[in-house]
């Protein structure tokens, strides 16, 4: 990709509620503190209504393999107050528990159980992205609701019920924290992982490392990834 071709545009997000999820079980569900890179990928994408997504007749539905790549770097301007609610979660179970009230649901779920869920309230954070520059003026384009062709879905803030009420595209953004990489670093306050790209085949193999959030400032150069599809 030639230097005339790419550019970099920013986006501010804001969210009056949110999560972001790993792959998890059990009774808490926690969420990542910011909008993890994959995701952000996922929504710009969404948002210049870029297909994503592979054939819909596997089991698991894929990545497009040629699906465009990006460089992405993800910061807070604001960190929401963690929070948490408690729902019952309805489900089939594994093995034979609670085989007795299978009869009585006549084909619905019969496991329920109570879950805690994590959510962030009054969250506001930032993406950076890199790369051609064609793909990233239909962000901006998609946006303003300038493309007229069809884009699957809303784009949410994590849980699909969960929505943005504001994304914006910012000029010299200063004030984030912009999350790096810490891999073989000495140890830093609120370091966490964060899911970069992702296997949907086979989720041992998501790409996951821990990162922590700089000083304030501009995007440092160690807080871009490459996210999208090995070999595009």
């Amino acid at each position: 990709m030639s230097e005339t071709t790419t550019t970099t545009i920013t986006l501010r997000l804001h969210a009056p509620f949110a999560a972001w999820r790993w792959m998890q079980a059990g009774v808490y569900r926690g969420t990542f503190p910011v909008m993890p890179h994959s995701a952000a990928w996922g929504l710009l994408l969404n948002l210049a209504c870029i297909e994503t997504r592979g054939s819909v007749d596997e089991v698991v539905t894929q990545i497009r393999d040629d699906a465009p790549s990006l460089g992405i770097a993800v910061g807070l301007i604001s960190g929401g107050q963690r929070s948490t609610l408690y729902q019952q979660l309805h489900s089939y179970p594994v093995g034979s528990s609670g085989a007795e009230l299978k009869g009585r649901t006549f084909g619905n779920k019969y496991w329920i159980a109570p879950v805690r869920r994590e959510f962030l309230v009054d969250t506001t954070c930032v993406i950076g992205a890199r790369g051609d520059k064609a793909i990233l003026n239909r962000v901006a384009r998609g946006l303003a609701g300038e493309l007229g062709v069809p884009r699957y879905g809303l784009p949410f803030a994590g849980d699909n019920q969960l929505l943005f009420d504001e994304i914006s595209i910012v000029d010299n953004l200063t004030a984030a924290e912009w999350f790096v990489p810490t891999e073989g670093t000495e140890p830093r306050k609120k370091t966490t992982r964060l899911t970069t790209n992702i296997d949907r085949r086979d989720a041992s193999r998501t790409e996951s490392p821990l990162f922590a959030p700089s000083e304030r400032g501009p995007a440092p150069e160690g807080a871009w990834m490459r996210i999208g599809p090995k070999g595009a």
